[in-house]
């Protein structure tokens, strides 16, 4: 159940060029008050959807946002997830376009206007999201991408990339950051949920967020189902995005990777099951596990020495 608080719509929310940024929160603590101060200005609308935060993130907000403009805030009981929370807050929004934006994301002066300068130069752009940069300024990877099917992520996890020069197409590397950046907005596959721009009518044509994600992956299926209602994703360059990643999940790295994971199979199943033989797809949801189990193992060793780290300290 979500508790919504504040809602005070601005009067101008239906015109075509109006922005709702809708903001999922869990825990993202100082952060979440510095990215909503990040969009006003550049937006028609804010809406804060919470997951049960218990980290005081969304007091730190009203303390920091006391003499701003009013925004929405939607309470859940408990942490719905990403997407789930995504949809409520689609739900809650009046304006013509939509930027979902993470807590832990920073937008520069005019990046707002500059996405949706993109999104609305041409009829078949669908999706369009800027430029993820590190507090160092360096480009990260998701931005921008190719779609990570089943062979792709193989190649990746087995460092076969250094091979794409010699054969590009059979080891293409589907992270993109570390290619030229354009001077103009491109298309691409996929694009990050951490920042993504739709006009709202395109849930006619594709629907909202698959819930059937908790965290990770959700971003993904709704590009590739984008793609396939033959609509373009732009990564706009110019449009740029401090990324502090991570912010909201440090604290619990197997719970996250064990989702991660989880969304991987559900991504691969969902969409390429008909594409590979039963055996190889079986092969890659056991690969995906056994990554899965190394990763856990290896945190858990970690954690577990650092523990004996500061009793001995």
């Amino acid at each position: 159940m979500a508790i919504s608080e504040n809602v005070r719509p601005t009067s101008n929310s239906g015109a075509d060029h109006s922005i709702s940024v809708i903001v999922v929160n869990y825990n993202a603590g100082p952060l979440l008050a510095e990215c909503i101060g990040s969009v006003f200005g550049q937006c028609d609308e804010v809406i804060v959807v919470d997951n049960a935060s218990s980290d005081g993130s969304l007091l730190l907000l009203e303390e920091g946002l006391a003499n701003k403009p009013p925004l929405q805030v939607v309470r859940n009981e408990k942490n719905l997830g990403f997407a789930a929370a995504c949809n409520i807050g689609v739900s809650h929004a009046s304006s013509s376009h939509l930027l979902f934006l993470n807590p832990d994301c920073l937008l520069d002066p005019g990046a707002a206007s500059k996405l949706l300068e993109a999104l609305q130069s041409d009829a078949q752009v669908g999706m369009v999201g800027g430029r993820l940069v590190n507090p160092d300024g360096t480009e990260q990877g998701g931005g921008r991408r190719a779609i990570p099917t089943p062979w792709r992520s193989l190649v990746r996890a087995l460092g076969l990339s250094c091979f794409a020069q010699r054969w590009p197409t059979l080891f293409f590397d589907f992270h993109l950051h570390k290619q030229p950046l354009p001077e103009q907005p491109i298309e691409v596959e996929a694009i990050s949920g951490a920042c993504m721009l739709v006009p709202k009518s395109i849930m006619e044509k594709i629907g909202l967020w698959d819930e059937g994600y908790f965290l990770h992956c959700e971003d993904l299926d709704w590009c590739i189902r984008l793609t396939r209602a033959n609509k373009k994703i732009l990564f706009v360059p110019d449009a740029k995005i401090m990324h502090y990643k991570g912010v909201c999940s440090h604290d619990r790295p197997i719970f996250v990777e064990w989702h991660k994971h989880k969304g991987m199979v559900r991504f691969y199943r969902k969409f390429f099951q008909n594409e590979y033989p039963g055996a190889l797809m079986w092969l890659i949801v056991g690969g995906v596990w056994l990554r899965f189990t190394l990763i856990a193992a290896y945190v858990g060793v970690r954690d577990a020495n650092r523990f004996l780290r500061s009793a001995r300290g």
